[in-house]
């Protein structure tokens, strides 16, 4: 590359990726030292496509409350799916408990909280 680089004109698309890859070089090759780190970021790019659809899908909530309200949904339901947490169950079971729940406490209904609750065996009531 740093061959070809000094043999193109200084105007060509070509100098100019030259000139970004070899200014970048050591970063773009330092992910083989570490098998952990991957060539790409695809896997961040699938998780956050859902956001990107959900942005054009607010659009049509009916008005900014409601996308608003949207919003949270899915920020709720991402937060059980990054906590491995069925959103089916959790769902049924905050919908069933949250009227008689004291608004201090609402925090223990949260995805995290009640995953964390869930495992110990022991459900707040």
């Amino acid at each position: 590359m740093l061959a070809q680089y000094k043999t193109q004109l200084p105007s060509a698309p070509i100098t100019t990726a030259l000139r970004y890859t070899l200014e970048r070089w050591e970063r773009l090759c330092f992910y083989t030292t570490d098998g952990k780190l991957n060539i790409d970021n695809n896997p961040v790019e699938r998780s956050i496509r859902p956001i990107a659809l959900g942005r054009k899908n607010y659009m049509f909530a009916g008005s900014h409350k409601a996308a608003q309200r949207l919003a949270m949904i899915y920020s709720l339901l991402g937060t059980c799916k990054l906590n491995n947490i069925n959103p089916y169950d959790w769902l049924t079971e905050v919908l069933a408990k949250i009227s008689d729940w004291p608004i201090n406490r609402i925090h223990e209904l949260l995805p995290h909280h009640w995953k964390h609750a869930n495992s110990r065996g022991v459900l707040p009531e």
